[in-house]
């Protein structure tokens, strides 16, 4: 299963590094992959994790999320 979340306040490679280390901690992610221009990260899950911990986590590093599909 995966999950896409639109991120506001990345703007160089340093905040993605900083966003992926921030999901990639989150038990239950496989895998994360930001498109930096689109502002998006999609998650690959092994198993089912609520949004809300997926958006305290990246809330956690400064940055703000304003969608998860």
């Amino acid at each position: 299963m995966k999950k896409i979340l639109t991120i506001e306040g990345m703007s160089c490679e340093h905040c993605v590094a900083r966003v992926t280390d921030a999901i990639e901690k989150v038990n239950g992610v496989k895998s994360v992959k930001i498109k930096l221009k689109n502002g998006t990260a999609k998650v690959k899950l092994d198993r089912e994790v609520e949004d809300k911990i997926l958006k305290e986590a990246v809330e956690d590093a400064g940055y703000e999320v304003t969608d998860i599909k």
